[in-house]
């Protein structure tokens, strides 16, 4: 089976309910199958689509998707909410949708996912190191303070409790 290279996948990733979702008629494009075939295949065999793998936006959700995707986006003309799929979703639709192009266009997605994923570990670990960055330079500007206060007390000079105090006089 050749390699397909799917362009611009990762702009069809979104994060709804802290989960990285694709819609139903996105990835009916991709597949190029009407996105009610699609519905009908996945409805078909709901055994395989457990709440983890597949669910139904709201319309706040999905109101909140054509903000993001702007006035271009072709998500306005829809009589049903979209079925939205996980990472998890998007594998278990390779089994009900057997052609070759779906097989191809899974594995540019999945491949996307795990792209994704390696973005967001190397995100953590920069956090990370910047955390303890921030961290040293903190213990860091704390010890130099503390010696600044120790040798400011070494540098005053401390005056006479008996000297004469300088002030204007009144009339």
């Amino acid at each position: 089976m050749n390699q397909m290279n799917v362009p611009g996948i990762e702009k069809l990733i979104f994060v709804i309910r802290n989960q990285k979702i694709m819609l139903d008629s996105d990835l009916a494009r991709l597949y190029e199958v009407e996105t009610s075939a699609l519905t009908r295949q996945v409805r078909r065999n709901l055994n395989r689509f457990p709440a983890d793998f597949m669910f139904e936006l709201n319309q706040e959700e999905f109101d909140e998707i054509k903000k993001l995707v702007g006035e271009s986006g072709s998500y306005g003309g829809r009589r049903y909410l979209p079925i939205v799929f996980t990472e998890s979703g998007v594998a278990m639709l390779s089994s009900i949708l057997t052609s070759d192009r779906a097989a191809l266009v899974n594995i540019s997605i999945m491949r996307t996912f795990i792209k994704l994923r390696s973005f967001l570990a190397m995100e953590d670990s920069l956090t990370n190191r910047v955390d303890k960055i921030e961290q040293g330079a903190n213990r860091l500007f704390k010890t130099v303070f503390e010696r600044l206060d120790s040798l400011e007390d070494q540098i005053t000079p401390k005056l006479s409790p008996n000297r004469k105090k300088i002030s204007l006089k009144s009339n």
